[in-house]
């Protein structure tokens, strides 16, 4: 009789095993792509839009994120970093840890006067920069040990040899006139 009674129940606890385990794939799915959804929103940019129109520089456009920001994929020396752009920063500005895995050296000490008061970095200079179809370098950049942050301040040493302009949401990053590349 027993026998009978664990052969009648085997098949619900599979059943409710599956149903269980559908919920947990379920959950998981929509957790990914929540997940996904929020990146996308912190980062629009993640594969920035070159145009390339016959005769012209080639340009690259921004869209703004969710906070108002224009972040966006690019490259130090080679190796992806992401950007938050800030014409308040006078140099580019690379958090300690990213400046290690990056392998950049540090040479003399400076102090900036900053919003959050004077902050201690280290000089250095970054071979290239790219972003989208645009390259610079070598670009003059700081290492922030005050900084725990996981993007790169592209500052005005990389935004000044360019010409820039916004246009509602959008950011049009170009070479000047002057330079042929």
């Amino acid at each position: 009789m027993r026998r009978q009674q664990d052969t009648a129940t085997s098949p619900r606890r599979i059943g409710r095993g599956m149903i269980a385990a559908a919920w947990i794939l379920l959950l998981l799915m929509l957790t990914w792509l929540f997940n996904k959804q929020l990146e996308e929103q912190h980062n629009p940019n993640a594969n920035p839009v070159s145009v390339h129109a016959a005769g012209k520089a080639p340009e690259v456009r921004l869209k703004r994120n969710r906070d108002g920001h224009y972040v966006a994929t690019g490259a130090i020396n080679g190796r992806p970093v992401e950007f938050m752009l800030d014409t308040g920063a006078s140099d580019v500005s690379i958090p300690e840890a990213l400046a290690d895995r990056l392998g950049l050296e540090r040479g003399q000490a400076l102090y900036y006067r900053t919003a959050n008061g004077t902050v201690a970095a280290w000089q250095t200079v970054v071979d290239e920069i790219r972003l989208g179809s645009l390259r610079l370098g070598p670009v003059r950049a700081s290492i922030n040990p005050n900084f725990t942050g996981k993007a790169v301040l592209l500052g005005m040493s990389f935004l000044k040899e360019l010409d820039f302009s916004q246009q509602g949401n959008t950011l049009t990053l170009t070479y000047p006139k002057r330079i042929s590349r």
